[in-house]
């Protein structure tokens, strides 16, 4: 199994795609894409999530895929075979953990407290999701989580912004940056692809200008 950091395209940015068909996810997946970003998280809280996964794969094959909103050894399976690239979950329990490892693929699984980061670590995951990233602490307690667990990464998540996109960004234990800023339900509802394409240009000159200034 890869690490994550590993198989990221694009700049340190992971935005999330919830979309209710296939042909909205590869509209949205494509202004995303034409704005500079390389790896989307296709969250799995629609009836046809899993079919716009196969989808994005189909139609946007430069754009890395994953799946997000993993709760189940079922979700994690069919994500699989629905051809996302790499898992993400909210949450973390033994079991949640075990059937994300065993699907082999690279994986996120989401934490927000020192207890559920111990229990990533012991099973050798340090790699993980910080979420809901703003109400458990934000930036402030990534920076004092960095001392304790110092082999861990994250990919915080959740009350993200532009606005605050650059306070994440800059900590040394973040290797990329999950939200679903670049893709407002309102221009989803819209269409409005152009919004979508350059807020997703916005994000990622930022980024960019912070790897080079680091």
């Amino acid at each position: 199994m890869s690490a994550l950091s590993k198989i990221l395209q694009g700049p340190a940015l992971l935005p999330i795609i919830q979309a209710d068909t296939p042909t909205e996810a590869v509209a949205i997946a494509n202004a995303m894409y034409q704005g500079g970003i390389g790896s989307v998280e296709v969250v799995l809280r629609t009836a046809k999530a899993l079919d716009c996964i196969s989808a994005i794969r189909t139609h946007i094959p430069q754009l890395l895929v994953g799946a997000g909103t993993i709760l189940s050894k079922a979700d994690a399976q069919a994500a699989k075979n629905a051809g996302a690239q790499f898992l993400v979950s909210p949450a973390s329990t033994p079991k949640l953990l075990q059937a994300m490892l065993d699907t082999d693929l690279p994986l996120a699984p989401g934490v927000s407290t020192p207890s559920e980061i111990a229990l990533a670590i012991e099973m050798g995951l340090t790699e993980l999701k910080f979420f809901p990233a703003h109400l458990s602490g934000g930036s402030a307690m990534l920076k004092a989580l960095s001392g304790i667990f110092q082999q861990v990464r994250f990919c915080p998540t959740g009350g993200i912004s532009q606005q605050n996109l650059s306070e994440y960004l800059a900590l040394k234990n973040v290797f990329v940056v999950g939200g679903s800023w670049v893709s407002p339900a309102k221009a989803v509802v819209e269409q409005d692809w152009a919004l979508i394409t350059e807020l997703s240009r916005q994000a990622t000159a930022l980024a960019l200008q912070l790897k080079q200034a680091a």
